[in-house]
């Protein structure tokens, strides 16, 4: 199947970034069948079993469209044990369940606490997901420093503090070359793409510091 490039509304859904625009209407709009297979903007779609490398070349796999525009929910998961996973969208849902289960563990990307769970035998029954909470997703850079949500990801405050080093005199970044250079050192690109702030501070993880 394909994803549809037009939706209910009309607009065009471009295939890179999965949003309305207008980049690629034209050769949308010429798509043609023949021989009982469409051809989007040239080329020929193809099956699974046809595929064998050298016609997708050219074409780079983005990521789906549906999932960029979908809208998110809060979840609630029932696991294996019994364990019990949350994630609220808002501060104040977030708060209400933290007031129902002072016990339950936060968590973002989970770099820490697997390891915990894996590793130490601990038991986290009631997890809460915080990485869709706007408030503790905060980075903005101020004139006399820079507001860091505790949900923020390790691989996003290193690029901000690229760009702070970058344009602020050096008296000015002082701690964040120091944050920047530890960055450097901490696991891959994949950890801290999902890894938090707040969560390598409140478990203290040696690495860290």
């Amino acid at each position: 199947g394909f994803t549809k490039s037009y939706p209910t509304n009309g607009e065009f859904i471009c295939p890179s970034s999965g949003k309305p625009c207008s980049c690629g209407e034209g050769k949308v709009l010429n798509c043609e069948s023949s021989a009982g297979a469409a051809t989007y903007g040239g080329h020929r779609p193809v099956s699974y079993n046809e595929i064998d490398g050298s016609l997708y070349k050219e074409k780079e796999l983005i990521f789906p469209p549906e999932l960029v525009l979908r809208n998110n929910l809060p979840l609630k998961l029932h696991g294996f044990g019994g364990i019990r996973w949350y994630r609220p969208l808002k501060l104040k849902q977030l708060l209400n369940l933290r007031s129902l289960y002072p016990a339950a563990k936060l968590v973002v990307g989970n770099t820490e606490v697997g390891i915990e769970v894996n590793f130490k035998n601990a038991q986290y029954p009631i997890l809460i997901s915080v990485t869709h909470v706007p408030e503790l997703n905060v980075l903005s850079i101020k004139e006399n420093g820079i507001d860091i949500g505790s949900s923020v990801r390790l691989s996003r405050l290193q690029e901000v503090l690229r760009e702070v080093i970058a344009e602020r005199e050096i008296h000015e970044t002082s701690s964040c070359r120091a944050i920047s250079d530890q960055l450097k050192w901490f696991a891959g690109k994949q950890v801290k793409n999902v890894a938090s702030v707040g969560g390598n501070i409140c478990t203290a993880a040696p690495i860290s510091h």
